[in-house]
C-alpha cells in the first residue's frame, strides 16, 4: 500500500488494489439537491471540512442538454422511468448537481397550520408548527429571489385557470415562485426550465447555495456513485464508484440528502432494514393527473410563463387535493394522450389549442420501498380508495372550469406521476415506527443523519421544496450542536 499527504486539506489517500481510501472529512453529505446543496453551505459555513457527493454530472446554465430527450436522459434517475411495481405510477427524480432543484419549476410555499399539525401528530417531534419552523423558513429565505408572476405576464392558460375559478366561486392565488430574472417580456419561455434554466434565473441550489459554498471552499465529488455506507468506530465509510473507479471516503459523520428513494434504497442496500424495522414504510408523492381543455382560438400554454397560478380555497384544501396551471413539452405531452396512429397524431396536433389544469392529490396511501435479491429498489405505490375518491374530486371540479370558459372538448388523462416523492425515513420519537429523531439522527446509529423529503412523516400536499431546504437549516443547527466535532481547522 503507498499514500501520500494533500497539501490543501491533509487528507490522507491510500492506494490499494481495490481503489481509494480517502479520510479526514469532518461531513460527508450524499446527494446535492435540494436538502443536500442547503445543508452544505450551512454546514461548511460554520467550519466543517465537509464532502458533497452526488451521482450525476455537473451542468451549468451554458451546458444544460438542449432538448427534452436529451435532458430527460441526462438529467433524471433511470431517465426518468422509476415506476411502481403495478406499473400505474411513474416517478420523477433528479440526478445533475443540484438534483430536484435544477429541473422543477421551483414553486417555493411555506406550510400551513394543516400540514405541519398533521407532523406533529404522526411523529411526536414538537417543532412542527409554524412558531418552530418560522426561523428557519426566514433564514433560508435570505439567500433566495421569490416572486409573484404579473397578470401581465401571464399566458393564456393561466388566465383560463382563473377565470374558470372566479366563474365557480373559488379562490386561486399566484404561485410563489424562486426565480430573479426570466426576462419573459424579451419572449423567453419557462418551459425550457424542466431541463435545467438557461439563465440562471431559477433559484436552484446550484446557483444559490452550491454557488457560494464552492466559494467558501466545499469539495464537491459529482458523478461519486454511492454503493453502500456503514458506521465504523468513530465515524462512517462511504464506498462507491466514481469515473469506474472503487472508492472508499472515511467520514466523522454523514448525513443522507440523497432524497426519498434515494436514502431509503441506500440504507436498505447497506443493510440497515435489520435494525429500524420501519425503513421503506410511509412512501408518498403527491399523485398528479394532467387534464387538457382544447379550445377554437390558440392557448399556447407552453410559451411565456409556464406556471403562474393555484388553487387557494380552504374547501379545495380539505377535500384533500390542489389545483395548478401547468403544461408539457411535446415529448412528454404525448404520452399523457390516449390512442395510436391517427388518434394520437388529431389530438397532438391540437397542442397551441390546449389549456392545462393539474390535479395534485395529498395521497394517504401509504407506498413501501423495498429491494429485491440483487438490491434493485422496489416501489411498491397504489392509490388507496380515498386517494382515488380525491382524484374524482379534483377532475370533477377541472371539468367544471373547462365547461365554465366553454372548451369545446376535454380529455382527462389518466396517466399519473408521482412528483414530490417523500417518506420512507420518517422522523418520529418512536424508534419502532420511524427512522430519525427530532435532532435529524437515524436512531440507534451514532454520527449518521438524515435531512431530505424522506423524513416527511406524511404528505403534505403542498409544494415541499421551501421547506426541505428549511429543515436542512434546522439539521445543520441539529448537527453542529450535538458536539461530536473537535477539529483544528475551525
Amino acid at each position: 500500500m503507498s499514500f501520500y499527504k494533500n497539501a490543501c486539506f491533509n487528507i490522507e489517500i491510500n492506494f490499494t488494489r481495490y481503489g481509494l481510501v480517502i479520510d479526514d472529512y469532518d461531513i460527508a453529505i450524499v446527494g446535492s439537491g435540494t436538502s443536500g446543496g442547503c445543508l452544505a453551505y450551512y454546514l461548511n459555513k460554520a467550519g466543517f471540512h465537509c464532502l458533497l457527493v452526488e451521482a450525476g454530472r455537473s451542468f451549468s446554465a451554458n451546458t444544460f442538454p438542449g432538448n427534452e430527450m436529451d435532458y430527460t436522459t441526462q438529467l433524471f434517475w433511470n431517465g426518468g422511468m422509476d415506476v411502481s411495481m403495478d406499473g400505474r405510477l411513474i416517478f420523477l427524480r433528479g440526478k445533475c448537481l443540484g438534483g430536484g432543484s435544477v429541473i422543477n419549476q421551483c414553486d417555493l410555499d411555506r406550510f400551513d397550520d394543516i400540514a405541519l399539525l398533521d407532523w406533529k401528530e404522526a411523529s411526536g417531534v414538537t417543532f412542527f408548527t409554524n412558531e418552530g419552523m418560522i426561523r428557519h423558513y426566514e433564514e433560508v429565505e435570505k439567500h433566495l429571489v421569490i416572486q409573484e408572476i404579473p397578470k401581465n405576464h401571464w399566458n393564456r392558460n393561466a388566465r383560463i385557470f382563473a377565470e374558470g375559478f372566479e366563474r365557480l366561486g373559488f379562490r386561486w392565488s399566484p404561485l410563489a415562485r424562486g426565480q430573479s430574472d426570466c426576462a419573459i417580456e424579451e419572449g423567453n419561455d419557462c418551459i425550457v426550465c424542466l431541463g435545467g434554466c438557461p439563465r440562471d434565473s431559477k433559484q436552484s441550489v446550484l446557483v444559490t447555495f452550491l454557488k457560494q459554498a464552492k466559494r467558501n471552499g466545499l469539495e464537491i465529488w459529482p458523478e461519486f456513485e454511492t454503493e453502500n455506507i456503514q458506521n465504523i468506530k468513530e465515524g462512517v465509510k462511504i464506498a462507491g464508484r466514481r469515473n469506474g473507479h472503487y472508492i472508499e471516503v472515511f467520514a466523522r459523520n454523514c448525513v443522507l440528502a440523497a432524497g426519498a428513494l434515494g436514502t431509503t434504497h441506500l440504507l436498505l442496500k447497506s443493510g440497515y432494514g435489520e435494525k429500524l424495522p420501519s425503513l421503506g414504510e410511509r412512501f408518498f408523492c403527491h399523485p398528479q393527473m394532467m387534464n387538457f381543455g382544447v379550445f377554437d382560438e390558440k392557448v399556447n400554454s407552453h410559451k411565456g410563463v409556464l406556471q403562474a397560478v393555484k388553487s387557494d380555497d380552504i374547501r379545495i384544501r380539505k377535500k384533500g387535493f390542489k389545483l395548478e396551471n401547468v403544461f408539457a413539452p411535446p415529448i412528454s405531452l404525448a404520452m399523457l394522450v390516449p390512442g395510436f396512429g391517427k388518434k394520437h397524431q388529431a389530438w397532438m396536433q391540437k397542442y397551441t389549442h390546449m389549456a392545462c389544469i393539474e390535479v395534485a392529490i395529498r395521497d394517504v396511501g401509504k407506498g413501501k420501498l423495498t429491494i429485491d435479491r440483487r438490491g434493485k429498489l422496489k416501489i411498491n405505490k397504489v392509490l388507496s380508495k380515498e386517494d382515488q375518491r380525491r382524484a374524482r374530486q379534483g377532475q370533477k371540479l377541472v371539468r367544471e372550469i373547462f365547461e365554465a370558459m366553454h372548451a369545446k372538448e376535454i380529455l382527462q388523462s389518466n396517466f399519473m406521476f408521482g412528483l414530490h416523492l417523500m417518506g420512507g425515513c420518517a422522523m418520529g420519537i418512536d424508534p419502532s415506527s420511524s427512522i430519525v429523531d427530532g435532532n435529524f439522527k437515524v436512531h440507534g446509529c451514532q454520527n449518521l443523519f438524515i435531512a431530505d423529503s424522506s423524513i416527511f412523516p406524511s404528505a403534505p400536499g403542498i409544494n415541499p421544496a421551501l421547506t426541505i431546504m428549511a429543515l436542512a437549516h434546522r439539521a445543520s443547527k441539529a448537527i453542529t450542536n450535538a458536539g461530536r466535532f473537535h477539529t483544528d481547522r475551525q
